[in-house]
């Protein structure tokens, strides 16, 4: 189809997309090229942590497109080795790889534990995963994932991925055996529909790992980079795990994640891992005017405060509408509906010109930028009120 003069055709057709073509971000909104504005409380699937085209980002890559775009990664770069050392001392981790994607972050991550296994385990190589977890689309970290809509899809799937339940200690121990090498999670699951493991579980399952000798991979690609309050989500639980990885928020708005490891866990030898584009100086330099943003005094408080805020409002409007809980931490969010109206009130929010997200039929994820204003909050809220309010008296009628 060919609406204006843009060949939707041309592209492959791997989702249901609006036909509204967006040219332009600035902050928390977007415009489409009939100069319609969009409140956006979505930001690329947390990925624009900064907003639409942040000032310090579009600095960053202006400046260094001048210089290096990339040397390939048989060579050092001063931008890599720059935001790597930056991520080292702002860390619990000693050494930082680089990729493209958070997929490509965890596959690494995966690699890194067998590596692990193999060299100091006897061979073992399955890595304990959760059910409702989220970790990229490659066929391995497919397979890590608990999506069910996955469980049709490739087969056959990669070995190795046994599932445990969030928040449920004894359901990890139960799978532990000769072959397990490590625990992954996400400390929030996004796709799931928001769902936190909760501090206490976290430090349980880090003494537990440490118990059985096994590596914790925390898969932090949305929940990192202030997303949450702290620079890092595992901080709220006072833990140490062995392997993180990074993706979204880390980039602002471009393809850059990272897989970060203690001394002991990073053991890859020349030539078991690699990439191309992995580390080239134009992203680092982006990836280093986030982190120079994020750690700027004050930042992170002002995402905790916001994120009270949002919550609040969260919680009135399901006071005011008989809705469910509102779940999440700092800026990543969700609001239980109690319904399965997600998908209309996102297609409502979308003509009303805000940009809502429905991971589940019965769910809202709100992930606007960290940087959001009070007054943006009650644009959207206001939205959502009015198309509540139409809905509930819809439903009333019928």
């Amino acid at each position: 189809m060919n609406i204006a003069t843009h060949p939707f055709d041309a592209l492959m057709e791997i989702t249901s997309r609006p036909q509204a073509v967006f040219v332009r971000g600035e902050g928390s909104f977007l415009w489409d090229d009939s100069g319609k504005r969009y409140l956006d409380f979505i930001q690329g699937w947390a990925v624009n942590c900064l907003g639409h085209s942040s000032p310090e980002i579009a600095e960053a890559l202006a400046a260094q497109s001048k210089l290096l775009l990339t040397p390939s990664p048989a060579f050092y770069n001063a931008a890599s080795l720059e935001l790597a050392k930056a991520l080292v001392d702002r860390s619990c981790f000693d050494q930082v790889f680089f990729a493209n994607s958070g997929a490509e972050a965890n596959e690494g991550a995966i690699k890194l534990a067998r590596k692990y296994g193999a060299l100091h385990r006897d061979g073992a190589f399955e890595i304990i995963t959760f059910d409702g977890g989220f970790h990229g689309r490659t066929l391995a970290t497919m397979s890590a994932s608990g999506k069910k809509a996955f469980e049709p899809l490739f087969e056959p799937k990669v070995a190795g991925f046994p599932k445990a339940q969030l928040n449920d200690l004894a359901s990890v121990e139960r799978l532990v055996t000769d072959k397990t090498i490590g625990v992954m999670l996400e400390p929030i699951q996004g796709e799931a529909g928001v769902w936190p493991a909760t501090d206490r579980f976290l430090r349980e399952l880090r003494e537990l790992t440490k118990t059985h000798g096994l590596l914790l991979i925390v898969d932090e690609i949305q929940t990192g980079m202030g997303r949450t309050g702290k620079l890092f989500h595992y901080e709220h639980a006072g833990i140490e795990p062995d392997i993180m990885t990074l993706g979204k928020g880390v980039g602002g708005g471009v393809p850059l994640a990272a897989l970060l490891a203690t001394r002991a866990a990073s053991c890859f030898e020349h030539g078991d891992q690699g990439g191309t584009f992995n580390g080239n100086p134009l992203m680092c330099a982006a990836g280093l005017a986030v982190l120079q943003k994020v750690g700027e005094a004050g930042f992170l408080k002002s995402v905790t405060e916001t994120g009270l805020y949002l919550e609040s409002e969260l919680q009135r409007l399901s006071a005011r509408h008989g809705l469910g809980e509102v779940r999440g931490r700092g800026l990543l969010l969700a609001l239980d509906l109690k319904h399965s109206i997600a998908a209309a009130i996102v297609a409502q929010a979308f003509a009303d010109g805000v940009l809502l997200n429905a991971p589940r039929p019965d769910t809202l994820r709100l992930m606007p930028a960290l940087n959001v204003t009070r007054e943006e909050i009650g644009e959207m809220i206001d939205c959502l009120d009015a198309i509540l309010t139409q809905m509930g008296a819809a439903r009333r009628v019928a």
